[in-house]
């Protein structure tokens, strides 16, 4: 599996996340979030990660403009930590590209990796 981590902050941090969470069958790759969207869209990437201040801008935004809002999820803002429901549906539903904020990078990667591995 391949992920592409774009977005606007924490992207190291996030990086490391996957690894941890993905194990050795997980391929991981740090962008800007434009070239991490082109990378996504052109089938580069299987996923796109990202997170920013609200979980939906920064992170997202490139995303929802090369491959489209119903292949991009949200699944942190704000006060509104993710769940691993929220993940589970986002991933059922076919989203491709997920954002968060970067408070809640370790929750949102473990239950998205939970997710995309199952």
């Amino acid at each position: 599996m391949k992920i592409v981590i774009g977005g606007q902050v924490e992207k190291k941090e996030i990086e490391a996340l996957v690894k941890q969470h993905g194990g050795s069958n997980v391929e991981v790759t740090v962008k800007s979030d434009l070239e991490a969207a082109i990378a996504l869209k052109m089938g580069q990437a299987d996923y796109y990660v990202g997170a920013c201040y609200t979980g939906g801008g920064g992170a997202l935004a490139m995303a929802i403009a090369l491959v489209g809002k119903s292949n991009c999820a949200t699944i942190s803002m704000p006060g509104q930590p993710p769940t691993q429901e929220k993940v589970d549906q986002a991933v059922d539903q076919g989203a491709k590209a997920f954002g968060f904020t970067g408070d809640h990078k370790e929750k949102a990667v473990e239950f998205l990796m939970k997710a995309l591995t199952k």
